[in-house]
């Protein structure tokens, strides 16, 4: 038993699924198109406090945008990209 879930389709609307894998498992799928301004405050504090690390693919200086966003355009990665701000 457990949950996939999921907030944004960057890679295209069409997902290939194996229906066996929900039923079989057991699994609950949900979609959140938006979430309100506390879930977002409790997700933060699960961060701060190690409870929830989150996945990183790259991070990239502001400097490098231009990159940053040629391999978002991509699609080669898994978790999420950063761009971070001077003196970050």
């Amino acid at each position: 038993g457990g949950r996939y879930v999921t907030s944004g389709a960057i890679a295209g609307p069409v997902v290939e699924l194996d229906m066996r894998t929900v039923y079989l498992k057991r699994l609950t799928m949900i979609g959140v198109s938006l979430g309100l301004a506390h879930h977002f405050e409790t997700l933060l504090d699960h961060i701060r406090a190690g409870r929830l690390k989150p996945l990183l693919a790259g991070t990239y200086p502001l400097a490098d945008l231009k990159q940053a966003q040629t391999d978002f355009l991509a699609k080669q990665f898994f978790g999420n990209l950063v761009v971070l701000p001077r003196g970050a």
